[in-house]
């Protein structure tokens, strides 16, 4: 058996004894606190070296935590999110990308939250979700017993469905839509100190995903005053502003964990979920780090991990373990003393003896990074293969990590390192070709529709599979799933108000196709007629054409007829007004 089987065979083998944990720590189960920002980088922090940027709170939360020096995480946010959440590679879940319908994550994943829920915790997520907004993909429908999220990737984006910003924004509260006054990032601050509050006396999981500070950059003025003064450009000075709002909030629910006695217990977590997006030529602290987000380079996927369990692991001190955003799922779990359900092969690696320092390493054993647009993996596009010290990007670069921690010498000529480049590429090569295999090729995950628990069902642009047009457009495609045969009642939202336009809605493929031309004023209209449709999957084809001159459709809504419906969606969408029947 080859070296590259070996390992990954070991997979497997690794990952059987993670549920060990001392009765002690079964007896008083952690609770988890973890917090994930949306783009910040390495370099985004006072006590990463940041002479500029003002984080008080978690700069105090590094001095008192073990500290992961060499952790790494997906170039975008969903992969890193579905890695995270299942300790597999984003690939082998169906997440490929951010949008156009790559960010869902297939619903028989087993997650973080259901293997905690299951063992008896509470379980809360509070920000961005970013695998899916409708059943069967939701938080809520993944192991989440309180869920507080927006839609989509950001507000503002468009899963968004109306003109909301990052101040009184509209978010889904256990699945009913709500808008919430104040600022986003202090919503899901607030949110997540009242749900520790509530479960202080029950093991609890708080996940707090922030969608901050992520574009578009918004923020109370206050906070960026002071960055313009010191003279940093507009954009850096809007980033630091929303992280330092960020650490406000940080330190809020540091302040509410201690005030309750919860501390010695308690695994608080603050991390992010790739690199800064930061522009050419800017001056933003990058820690030394080559690139940025969305790059395989380790200014892409390298990520502050600070953990302060003061019962578990010591404090203060820094951690050189090599390990990834695949490691959390195993490595909780064992800490929490609680066992995997899942069916499906774990990537990650248990790395809890090493935080604990019973063990000083973990066997060397490759990492992979991939990122790039499209519905799936192409070989060595935009790749990157971590082992030991070194590391191979496509299979054009070869970095000593060590001695090149900039990545600045290319050592991929050198007759030295031949046969390392050789064993990366044997590793990358059965990698690739086990992520192909997961399932049956890199088909996008299905939403529900006529399901008891979400009817009617919101598609929006964020889900299209085939369109051009991310940000609204003339028209698209969306994967589903017609959870019972039936009547379903479809209506189309448009971003302006439309005069005369053709617009269709059918299954694609097939001849069950809506069609109308409509003279009304109005941004929403309902097609007279329903599709008739049998239990299974389709794709539903929406567009519209014609005289329409608007910037495009917003969203389409789909009821199945005389199914009770679970909420209102016209509190959904208050500015898209109510749906108008169509008329010649």
């Amino acid at each position: 058996m080859t070296k590259q089987s070996l390992w990954m065979c070991g997979v497997v083998t690794l990952m059987v004894g993670f549920s060990f944990v001392s009765g002690a720590f079964a007896a008083e189960r952690p609770n988890i606190v973890l917090i994930m920002t949306d783009d910040q980088g390495y370099g985004d922090l006072g006590c990463h070296g940041n002479d500029k940027i003002r984080t008080p709170r978690i700069d105090e939360l590094y001095g008192e935590s073990l500290r992961l020096t060499q952790f790494h995480v997906s170039p975008v946010c969903s992969p890193t999110r579905a890695s995270l959440m299942t300790g597999r590679w984003n690939y082998r879940t169906g997440v490929v990308d951010t949008f156009k319908g790559r960010s869902r994550m297939h619903a028989d994943e087993y997650t973080l939250a259901e293997a905690l829920s299951e063992a008896g915790y509470v379980t809360g997520i509070f920000g961005k979700w970013h695998l899916g907004d409708n059943n069967p993909l939701r938080a809520m429908d993944q192991g989440f017993q309180e869920s507080l999220v927006h839609q989509g990737g950001g507000i503002a984006q468009p899963a968004n469905v109306i003109d909301n910003g990052y101040f009184d924004p509209l978010v889904f509260v256990n699945g009913q839509p709500e808008t919430r006054k104040g600022y986003c990032t202090d919503i899901f601050g607030d949110a997540t100190v009242e749900f520790i509050r509530e479960n202080k006396d029950k093991p609890f999981f708080a996940y707090v995903p922030t969608n901050a500070p992520h574009v578009p950059l918004l923020v109370d003025e206050k906070y960026v005053t002071p960055y313009l003064d010191m003279g940093l450009d507009d954009f850096t000075a809007k980033v630091y502003a929303m992280i330092e709002n960020i650490d406000e909030n940080v330190g809020k629910i540091i302040d509410v964990v201690d005030e309750l006695g919860l501390k010695e217990n308690t695994i608080f977590i603050f991390m992010t979920d790739n690199g800064g997006q930061i522009p050419g030529n800017s001056p933003r602290f990058n820690a030394g780090l080559r690139d940025s987000k969305g790059s395989v380079y380790q200014g892409g996927i390298q990520v502050p991990f600070i953990v302060r369990w003061p019962k578990g692991f010591p404090q203060g001190v820094d951690n050189g373990v090599v390990s990834a955003h695949i490691d959390l799922f195993p490595t909780l779990l064992a800490a929490c003393g609680v066992e995997s359900k899942g069916e499906r092969v774990v990537d990650g690696v248990n790395i809890l003896p090493i935080l604990q320092g019973k063990e000083n390493a973990l066997p060397d054993r490759p990492l992979f990074f991939q990122w790039h647009r499209g519905d799936a993996p192409e070989a060595y596009n935009a790749s990157a293969v971590r082992y030991g010290d070194y590391k191979l990007v496509k299979d054009k670069e070869l970095y000593n990590l060590k001695n090149d921690p900039q990545e600045k010498k290319n050592l991929i000529e050198s007759p030295k390192e031949a046969k390392t480049v050789a064993e990366l590429k044997g590793m990358y090569d059965e990698w690739f070709a086990s992520i192909n295999a997961e399932r049956d090729g890199f088909a996008p995950p299905e939403m529900y529709i006529g399901a008891a628990e979400e009817n009617p069902a919101i598609l929006t642009p964020q889900d299209w599979n085939d369109s051009a047009g991310w940000y609204h457009g003339k028209g698209g495609t969306w994967a589903l799933y017609a959870e019972q045969a039936g009547d379903y009642e479809v209506t189309l939202h448009f971003i302006d108000e439309i005069e005369a336009a053709e617009i269709t809605a059918g299954v694609k493929g097939t001849d069950n196709v809506l069609q109308e031309t409509v003279q009304v004023d109005g941004k929403s209209v309902t097609f007279k007629k329903v599709l008739t449709l049998e239990k299974g999957s389709l794709k539903l084809a929406v567009s519209v054409g014609g005289k329409y001159k608007g910037k495009g459709i917003r969203f389409a809504e789909v009821a199945l007829v005389g199914a009770p419906k679970t909420w209102d969606s016209t509190v959904y969408h208050p500015k898209a007004g109510v749906a108008m029947q169509a008329s010649k």
